[in-house]
C-alpha cells in the first residue's frame, strides 16, 4: 500500500508541475513564424521557473490560503466585472492581473484604490505606476497591502488568579477582569516589480517580481516569488490571457521558524471586444478560470480532488469612451461597478455582495499623463 500511495503522489505532483506548462504549449501552437523564437523562448523559461520552484520548496509547508490577501484584487474597473480581467487588462492594473497586458500603454499611468471589507473591519488598499519604456517595454512598480487595524491584546490585573476572582488590591475589593494592554495590527504587504514587451499586435509577454512581507504584533514574514503573463489575439476582437501567478511557489520564512509556500495559480482569460461604432461605443463580455493547487475541495466552485477551479464572468458597456457601466459575478459573489472618465482621469467605482462577510465598496482613481514629452518614444 505505502509503495501504491507513493507511486500515486509522482504521478500528481508531475501533473501539477507540467499541465501549466502544456498549456503555455497549446496557446502557442497557432502561432506565425515570427512568433515561433519567441515561442520557444517562453516555454523554457517557464520550465526553467517551475523546475526551480520544485527544487527549492523542500522543508516549506503548502500552506492553504497563505496568499489570499493577494487574491482579492485591484482596479474598481476590474472587480466591478467580477474580476473577469486577464484578458481585458490594458493599464497600470495589468501588473497584477496579467504583467503583459502592460504592453498596451503609451502614456505613464498612476493608480490608486481604497476599500473596506468585511464591516469595515478590514483595510484595503493598492497603489501603482507604470512607465513606457522605449518602443516596446513597459516598467511598473505597485503594492497592495491588506491590513487589521487596533487588534486590542488584552491581560489579567493579577495573572496568579483566574478570570473573574474576586481579591483586594490595597483598599480596594477588585475583580480580575481583562483590560486593553495593548493595540497590535495585522498587516500584509506585496511589492511588485513588473516588466512587459510588446512582440506583435497579436502578442504581448509580461513577469513580476514581487517580495512579500506579513506583520503580526511582534512576528513577520518574507518572501520572494514571480508572475508570468501572456495576452494573445486568437482572433480580430478576441483576446486570451494566461496569468500564472507565484509561479516558481513563493516561500514565506517566518520569524518563528516556521516556513510556508504559497503553491502557483493559473488564471486563463477570455474576452471580445465588441464595437457598436453607430454609437460610439463598446461592449466588452469576459470570463476567467482560477486554477489552485492547494486541497480548496469545498472552499471552491469545482474541484478535481486537490485542484480547484474558481469562475469570474463579467460585462462592460462603455458609452462613448465616458461612462461604463459593468456587471459580474466574482466567484459566485454578485458584483458591479461603474465608471467615468475625464480627459486624464477615471474614476470608478465597485459593488460586491457576501451574504456572510457583508458588502464592500471600492473606488479607485487612474491618472494617465498624456503629454508628448511622456509619450512612448
Amino acid at each position: 500500500m505505502d509503495d501504491i500511495e507513493e507511486r500515486a503522489k509522482v504521478i500528481y505532483e508531475y501533473k501539477i508541475s507540467v499541465q501549466p506548462i502544456e498549456n503555455v504549449r497549446i496557446l502557442f501552437s497557432d502561432m506565425g513564424r515570427r512568433e515561433y523564437g519567441m515561442k520557444k523562448t517562453i516555454i523554457a523559461i517557464t520550465i526553467i521557473l517551475f523546475a526551480a520552484g520544485t527544487s527549492i520548496a523542500g522543508g516549506y509547508v503548502a500552506a492553504k490560503y497563505a496568499g489570499e490577501f493577494m487574491a482579492t484584487g485591484t482596479d474598481a474597473r476590474a472587480l466591478g466585472m467580477g474580476g473577469a480581467y486577464v484578458a481585458v487588462a490594458n493599464g497600470v492594473s495589468a501588473a497584477y492581473w496579467n504583467p503583459a497586458g502592460l504592453a498596451h500603454l503609451n502614456y505613464p499611468q498612476i493608480m490608486g484604490m481604497y476599500a473596506e471589507r468585511f464591516a469595515k473591519l478590514v483595510n484595503y488598499n493598492y497603489g501603482g505606476i507604470a512607465i513606457p519604456s522605449g518602443e516596446k517595454n513597459t516598467l511598473a512598480f505597485s503594492f497592495i497591502r491588506l491590513g487589521v487595524d487596533d487588534i486590542p491584546v488584552t491581560a489579567l490585573p493579577n495573572t496568579d488568579l483566574e478570570l473573574g476572582a474576586i481579591y483586594q488590591d490595597g483598599d480596594r475589593t477588585v475583580i480580575n477582569s481583562p483590560y486593553v494592554a495593548r493595540t497590535i495590527s495585522d498587516a500584509e504587504w506585496a511589492f511588485y516589480l513588473s516588466y512587459a514587451k510588446y512582440i506583435s499586435h497579436k502578442l504581448m509577454w509580461g513577469s513580476n517580481a514581487k517580495i512579500v512581507t506579513k506583520h503580526v504584533g511582534d512576528n513577520s514574514a518574507w518572501g520572494i516569488g514571480f508572475d508570468f503573463g501572456l495576452l494573445y489575439q486568437l482572433y480580430p476582437r478576441l483576446n486570451i490571457g494566461l496569468n500564472l501567478q507565484d509561479i516558481t511557489t513563493t516561500l514565506l520564512a517566518y520569524d518563528t521558524g516556521r516556513r510556508e509556500a504559497i503553491t502557483p495559480t493559473v488564471k486563463l482569460g477570455a474576452a471580445y471586444l465588441w464595437d457598436l461604432p453607430s454609437i460610439k461605443s463598446r461592449v466588452t463580455p469576459a470570463m476567467d478560470f482560477d486554477v489552485r493547487f492547494e486541497n480548496r475541495r469545498l472552499a471552491s466552485q469545482f474541484n478535481m480532488g486537490r485542484v480547484s477551479f474558481d469562475m469570474h464572468t463579467g460585462l462592460e458597456f462603455e458609452f462613448r469612451r465616458i461612462v461604463a457601466v459593468r456587471i459580474g459575478s466574482d466567484v459566485g459573489h454578485f458584483a458591479a461597478g461603474a465608471g467615468f472618465r475625464l480627459p486624464s482621469l477615471n474614476i470608478d467605482y465597485a459593488f460586491l455582495s457576501h451574504d456572510e462577510l457583508g458588502d464592500t465598496h471600492r473606488i479607485s482613481l487612474l491618472l494617465t499623463l498624456k503629454e508628448e514629452k511622456f509619450s512612448r518614444k
